[in-house]
């Protein structure tokens, strides 16, 4: 079953421990609001990255990431102390306050610039060509999980306005350059260049003709 987030961050976790297991890690993350709320097989948002509580206290919970989770994700730069935005999944009787977030990342940016602005700050990031056609301006976008509406967007880099308030609530607070975030572009685009392409690659039957009727053995 697929999980819905919306990029709406709920609290700010510290990991206390990571462990490595074959190519993959177990993480324990320090986060009290969120581990009272949370079973063993739950879903979670870490930093954007959707992973399955496989072991929890009443203040920490811990998730394990695989190779392939680690090769799409910054996940494995991760240690001690290291800070992480952290969403449980949407109620179905909730608002969605940010976007569509299915905790699937896409690919790991670069930020290349921080600008403070005197009411926020700009945050640009460069990431992989060809995704380039999914972001476009005023589109949504998570950035570490975070959902945030893109300012301009040119080539293969994009720019986020970040307010104050979402700064005090999530780690981008610490966004400097040469930082690396997960990355999950907008779900809706990506089904909609599916759709297209299937279209645009499907294969046009061939014309009704007498001869091939005939052909089939029918007398016309």
């Amino acid at each position: 079953m697929t999980v819905v987030f919306t990029g709406i961050i709920g609290e700010i976790g510290r990991v206390s421990g990571v462990i490595c297991e074959g190519g993959g890690v177990r993480m324990t993350v320090e986060a009290p609001a969120s581990s009272s709320e949370l079973r063993v097989n739950d879903s979670i948002s870490l930093n954007g990255a959707c992973l399955t509580v496989i072991a929890k206290s009443t203040r920490t919970f811990t998730v394990q990431a695989v190779e392939e989770t680690l090769s799409k994700t910054t996940l494995g730069e991760f240690g001690a102390g290291t800070e992480v935005n952290l969403e449980l999944p949407v109620r179905l009787n909730e608002r969605l306050g940010g976007h569509l977030v299915l905790g699937h990342v896409d690919c790991v940016g670069t930020i290349a610039g921080v600008e403070v602005k005197e009411s926020s700050h700009l945050v640009t990031i460069t990431f992989p060509a060809p995704f380039a056609k999914y972001v476009i301006p005023v589109g949504s976008i998570a950035v570490d999980g975070v959902s945030l509406t893109v300012a301009s967007a040119g080539g293969n880099e994009f720019t986020v306005a970040v307010i104050p308030h979402t700064l005090s609530k999530t780690t981008l607070s610490h966004a400097r350059k040469g930082m690396r975030v997960n990355l999950e572009f907008d779900v809706i685009g990506k089904y909609i260049e599916r759709l297209v392409t299937s279209e645009k690659g499907a294969s046009v039957p061939e014309p009704l003709t007498a001869e091939k009727l005939r052909a089939w053995g029918y007398n016309i």
